[in-house]
C-alpha cells in the first residue's frame, strides 16, 4: 500500500482502517491522534513506555501503514507540527500546568473553566469543517422526524435539541431512556427520519449499538462526537467534532452546546428557506 503523505490522510486512513487493527495497533493509534507532538518529537523508547506498548509494536504499527519504519512515519508529524505550530492538546497541558500552580480560590476555578472554555471553542473553529457542517444541516432539513439520543454527560445537549427543534416546529423525537424503555423508544425509526446521536468518551453503550442497528437499517446517521476513531464516527454519514477541555477534572458542554446551537439555527435558515 501506498503510505499516506500528509497528517490528514494518515488521520483518514486510521479511521477507515480502525475496526480492522488489533488491539496493540488499536491502542497505538489512539495514543498517536491524541498526542500528535510526542509521535513527532519523541524515541521510539518514549513513545512506547507512554502508549503503553513495545518499541517493536511501533515499528510494526508504521509498516501496516505502508511506511517502511517508525522515522519515515514519524516525518508525517513532523510535518504536522511545524505547519500547525503548539497545538490544541499542547495548549490545554500548558493551561493545567498553570492551574496546577494557583490557588484554589473559587474565583480562580471559574477563571479555569473560562479560559478551557475559550480553548475548546477556539479549537471547534478549527476542526468542524464546513462542509460536513452543511452536510449534517442538509441531512437534518430533509427528515421526516428527527430522532435524538445520548446519554450520560451528552445528555443535556440531546435534551436541548429537542426543545430547540420543537420551537422550530421540526418533528423529534427524544430517545432518553426513561423507564427502561431506550430501544422500544428507537423502534419507530423508518426510511425518511434521521438519527441524531450524541456520546463522548466514555462512550455510552446503547448509544453505540442503536447507530449500528440504525446503520444496518439504512437510515441517515448524524453524530456529535470527539474523534475520528469514535464508535459514532465510524458508522455515522456525517460526525461533527468537537473536544472539550478537563478542567479540575470536570469537562463542561461549552463547544459542545456551541455546536448544538450552530446546528439549530443553521437549521431554521434552512427551513425558511424550503418554505
Amino acid at each position: 500500500m501506498i503510505a499516506p503523505g500528509t497528517y490528514d490522510a494518515l488521520r483518514n486512513e486510521l479511521a477507515t482502517r480502525h475496526d480492522e487493527l488489533s488491539k496493540r495497533l488499536k491502542q497505538i493509534a489512539e495514543y498517536a491522534l491524541e498526542n500528535p507532538n510526542d509521535m513527532a518529537l519523541e524515541t521510539v523508547s518514549a513513545i512506547a513506555a507512554r502508549a503503553k506498548v513495545q518499541p517493536s509494536s511501533l515499528i510494526r504499527f508504521a509498516k501496516a501503514f505502508g511506511y517502511t519504519g517508525f522515522s519515515e512515519m514519524q516525518k508525517v508529524f513532523r510535518s504536522h507540527l511545524v505547519e500547525n505550530g503548539s497545538n490544541y492538546k499542547e495548549r490545554i497541558r500548558s493551561l493545567s500546568r498553570d492551574n496546577a500552580r494557583q490557588s484554589n480560590s473559587s474565583s480562580v476555578v471559574l477563571d479555569d473553566f473560562i479560559d478551557g472554555g475559550i480553548a475548546a471553542l477556539n479549537n471547534l473553529r478549527h476542526v468542524v469543517s464546513p462542509e460536513k457542517l452543511e452536510q449534517a444541516v442538509e441531512t437534518l432539513a430533509n427528515a421526516d422526524v428527527i430522532y435524538l439520543t445520548a446519554q450520560k454527560r451528552a445528555f443535556p445537549i440531546a435534551s436541548y435539541l429537542a426543545y430547540a427543534l420543537a420551537q422550530l416546529d421540526k418533528r423529534c423525537v427524544l430517545i432518553d431512556g426513561n423507564g427502561g424503555m431506550f430501544f422500544e423508544q428507537a423502534r419507530s425509526i423508518r426510511k425518511g427520519d434521521v438519527l441524531l446521536a450524541i456520546s463522548f468518551k466514555s462512550y455510552a453503550s446503547e448509544v453505540v449499538q442503536l447507530v449500528k442497528e440504525t446503520k444496518n437499517k439504512d437510515i441517515p446517521i448524524v453524530s456529535i462526537s470527539d474523534g475520528v476513531l469514535s464508535p459514532l464516527a465510524q458508522h455515522s454519514d456525517v460526525c461533527l467534532e468537537v473536544e472539550e477541555v478537563e478542567v479540575h477534572a470536570f469537562r463542561s458542554l461549552a463547544a459542545s452546546m456551541t455546536l448544538a446551537l450552530t446546528l439549530v439555527v443553521a437549521l431554521g435558515r434552512a427551513l425558511d428557506q424550503e418554505s
